[in-house]
């Protein structure tokens, strides 16, 4: 059963969740949280208000980014809603929002080259062997182990954003670096951008990537 999270101009989530959780006789619940933009520190508040009343938390769906991704990070089952079923020129993708968003759901593997001349959001991990590159932003909702370009055309305000960071290379515009390998802080998504000409790895600030 999938529960609506309420208009935020009309109500806070907060206050009406447990009445819906109290209506609904369903175990495992799946909730679409809409327009609303929550951090990791509300989905753990929302999960938590599903277990203590009794339910388990499915899936999480919601037309802003920072809330899937944040969602994804927790390690919860996320995914953007409506999603059109246009198709793409790559296989296994759809085309998400406006004309310079791509959308792929499917984790790439050893010889797999994921490309596009738009912001690509990857819902899947990069395995190691594997290339995705954008000539503007790489956001992956999952672990990035293979080699990742942003900016592939020369844009040096290009990032890449990843669950997991650790790369076999980074390229934004012409500069390269590798990975770190360190293992990253659990449910802390990072990113990589260009400062003082050099790549920069730090915790994420997630923007959407309809409002660039």
């Amino acid at each position: 059963m999938t529960l609506t999270l309420p208009d935020q101009r009309l109500d806070h989530w907060r206050d009406r969740l447990p009445d819906l959780l109290s209506k609904c006789s369903e175990l495992v619940v799946d909730l679409d949280c809409g327009d609303w933009l929550l951090n990791c520190s509300d989905l753990k508040d929302l999960s938590a208000a599903v277990t203590d009343a009794g339910h388990q938390l499915g899936r999480i769906t919601g037309r802003v980014l920072e809330t899937v991704v944040s969602a994804s990070a927790l390690g919860l089952d996320a995914s953007p809603s409506r999603m059109s079923s246009q198709n793409d020129s790559v296989p296994n993708s759809v085309a998400a929002g406006p004309a310079d968003l791509l959308f792929h759901h499917g984790t790439l593997r050893s010889g797999d080259h994921l490309q596009s001349d738009r912001s690509i959001l990857l819902y899947g991990d990069v395995n190691p062997g594997a290339r995705i590159s954008s000539t503007a932003d790489v956001l992956v909702w999952g672990r990035l182990r293979g080699v990742a370009h942003a900016g592939c055309e020369g844009s040096t305000t290009a990032k890449i954003i990843a669950l997991q960071l650790r790369p076999l290379q980074l390229r934004i515009a012409d500069v390269v670096a590798r990975g770190p390998e360190d293992l990253p802080q659990v449910g802390l998504a990072e990113q990589a951008e260009l400062k003082d000409g050099v790549i920069a790895i730090e915790p994420a600030v997630i923007q959407s990537f309809q409002k660039r």
